[in-house]
């Protein structure tokens, strides 16, 4: 156990307990990092948990800690034993927001030409699915990662807000777009126009969080639904997080047009064969994801 400790950086994650050696497995391919926890958990460590790791700061993005994400998220994609992730954050916020301090002395000329937050979507582009497991605060740009989640689980202590307009300023890494895809129109609206916070409840009602968990059963309840989705066909899971994100980006019918060809494809692949045989024959599958 000793020798899992020395491995996990930075152990204490609200949440977090000590694993057995056998769950406790870093990715091969992981970097160490300054500002990101990573943790394989799972029976069989198919789970990649991926813990913001600013907890003075309350998980402030920076452009270091965004940096770092970014290369835990490549290392989970290439890893082929994880099958799904789960984002979290160390203390009590899941991420307060954008660093002010590091943004505050930027100018129009300087943003315009670097393309200031171009590689902050890259938690939206992964393939493999993942839940957000809010621990606290999800403000700002700390909501808008949590958007680019495929499952919200929320704990009891959960904010989730828009309050970019308290500094003279928007949403600008896709707030007020999948904001008005999660709640609607009008409560969009009233989150970034008036800075108002939603409480994990309120949340829940609005669409933007599928669970409401106590604090301290949050992060087992996120990696145990990440765990059961890591179960099945990875080719599988991969086209249907593919078929639901388009609804958002197609219309109907071109969205079931892909929805039919993904569901054609996936005729060519062992793990459809061998679901099928698996229900046929009652028994569970074992899928190779191939």
């Amino acid at each position: 156990m000793a020798a899992v400790r020395m491995l996990v950086l930075r152990s204490g994650l609200a949440g977090l307990r000590p694993w057995a050696a056998s769950s406790a497995r870093f990715m091969s391919s992981s970097p160490s990092f300054q500002f990101v926890e990573v943790e394989r958990r799972g029976a069989e460590g198919s789970v990649a948990v991926v813990a913001l790791n600013r907890p003075t700061a309350l998980n402030a993005l920076s452009e270091a800690l965004m940096s770092e994400l970014g290369q835990a998220l490549d290392a989970a994609e290439r890893e082929a034993s994880v099958g799904a992730l789960v984002l979290t954050g160390r203390g009590r916020a899941f991420a307060a927001g954008a660093d002010i301090k590091e943004m505050r002395g930027r100018r129009f000329p300087d943003c315009y030409r670097e393309d200031f937050l171009a590689n902050w979507d890259r938690l939206a582009r992964v393939r493999k699915p993942v839940v957000a497991a809010v621990n606290g605060l999800a403000l700002g740009g700390g909501c808008e990662l949590a958007l680019m989640c495929d499952v919200v689980y929320a704990s009891e202590e959960a904010q989730f807000g828009q309050p970019e307009i308290l500094l003279g300023t928007l949403p600008g890494s896709g707030g007020t777009q999948r904001l008005v895809r999660a709640v609607g129109k009008s409560l969009a609206m009233e989150m970034v126009l008036s800075a108002r916070r939603l409480s994990a409840h309120e949340a829940l009602q609005a669409g933007l969080a599928s669970r409401v968990c106590p604090q301290a059963e949050l992060l087992d309840q996120a990696v145990a639904l990440a765990e059961r989705i890591a179960r099945c066909s990875q080719v599988a899971t991969t086209m249907a997080k593919e078929a639901v994100n388009a609804a958002f980006e197609v219309g109907l019918a071109e969205g079931c047009r892909l929805e039919k060809r993904l569901f054609h494809a996936s005729f060519a692949t062992r793990d459809r064969q061998e679901g099928m045989d698996a229900f046929a024959e009652k028994r569970e599958p074992r899928f190779t994801h191939q």
